[in-house]
């Protein structure tokens, strides 16, 4: 048997891993900060039985972060 390949999925699961603690970390963190969800272009509708909020700005700087960390993290897979 060739166990070759297990070096490689124990890479990918601790990285899973590590994703996960910091994601938490991230929500954690999220939830303390008082302007996210109330940013500049944020939308938030209220009328007397209506209430829409849409967080626009927040959802956009969340993605850029995220995309920032994944590429930074299939870089260092990628390596060889």
């Amino acid at each position: 048997m060739n166990f070759g390949n297990f070096g490689n999925i124990g890479k990918i699961l601790i990285f899973i891993g590590i994703g996960i603690i910091i994601l938490g970390g991230l929500i954690i963190l999220f939830s303390k900060v008082p302007f996210i969800g109330k940013l500049p272009g944020d939308i938030n509708i209220k009328k007397e039985n209506f209430n829409f909020y849409f967080p626009l700005t927040s959802s956009i700087v969340i993605s850029i972060i995220l995309s920032i960390i994944l590429t930074v993290i299939f870089r260092f897979l990628s390596r060889k």
